[in-house]
């Protein structure tokens, strides 16, 4: 266990030695997210009868910080050492691709909420959000954070340059995290495209997350605990199979 212990040491101080940029550029950004929509759209949006927009915006932009950091904490390491070519120093000690994994996802885990947390103090002076379930949120933004924690280790195996990660980043996590019902309801969309976002995992572990902190959701909480359970569970499996076979990481 030493060798796990270090190497989650070693990626918590990565991320906490330079806060100001891993930590407050992220809340920053959500703040300023905000200021801009809940100025723009309070008056003009409605979401649930009994949450202003203001309120509804907070546990989304809270739970977006948590996914994007978590999975830039993971793959940015990953794709720096490959790059550096220190993967070796982390390679070479005998620890088991079990650990290699858990130590990753957890250290994400934690950059994830840190920022998650910071968001949320931030957004205080805007509104006074309840968390009417702490453990459905807390649920939420733990599994969340191991998910993209998980497939920002798969993205920094398969990128071999910055380029293919920002082009996994932009691409993908982006659109997916944008178009997940953190600005609106899902309800306010056409049918259609209500069953778009039902395609989407990332709406799932933003409305349950929402749904501690209001005890209303457009769907069910138990059915997105389900498909945010089955996705950790693949991107896991697919992620410690890549691991096992050292795909890219030993040549």
């Amino acid at each position: 266990m030493i060798a796990f212990r270090t190497l989650l040491y070693k990626e918590a101080l990565r991320f906490w030695k330079v806060a100001f940029q891993t930590v407050g550029a992220p809340v920053l950004t959500s703040v300023m997210y905000l200021m801009i929509f809940s100025q723009v759209l309070a008056d003009r949006v409605k979401v649930y009868d009994t949450v202003r927009y203001t309120d509804f915006l907070i546990p989304g932009l809270v739970m977006m910080s948590v996914l994007q950091n978590a999975f830039s904490n993971s793959s940015s390491s990953l794709i720096q050492s490959k790059i550096t070519g220190n993967i070796v120093f982390v390679l070479l000690p005998p620890i088991s691709y079990r650990e290699f994994y858990a130590a990753y996802v957890i250290a994400s885990v934690m950059r994830g909420i840190v920022v998650g947390l910071g968001v949320w103090i931030a957004a205080l002076p805007f509104a006074q959000v309840a968390v009417v379930h702490p453990l459905w949120a807390l649920g939420f933004a733990l599994l969340g954070g191991a998910m993209l924690g998980t497939l920002g280790i798969i993205a920094g195996i398969w990128a071999d340059k910055f380029d293919q990660l920002a082009a996994f980043q932009n691409f993908m996590i982006m659109p997916l995290t944008m178009l997940s019902g953190v600005f609106y309801s899902i309800h306010s969309l056409p049918s259609f495209w209500q069953g778009v976002s039902h395609l989407n995992p990332f709406f799932f572990m933003i409305d349950g997350f929402r749904y501690g902190f209001f005890g209303v959701s457009d769907v069910s909480p138990w059915l997105s605990f389900a498909v945010v359970a089955v996705a950790l569970t693949v991107l896991t499996g697919v992620c410690l199979e890549m691991l096992r076979r050292g795909y890219k990481l030993r040549h």
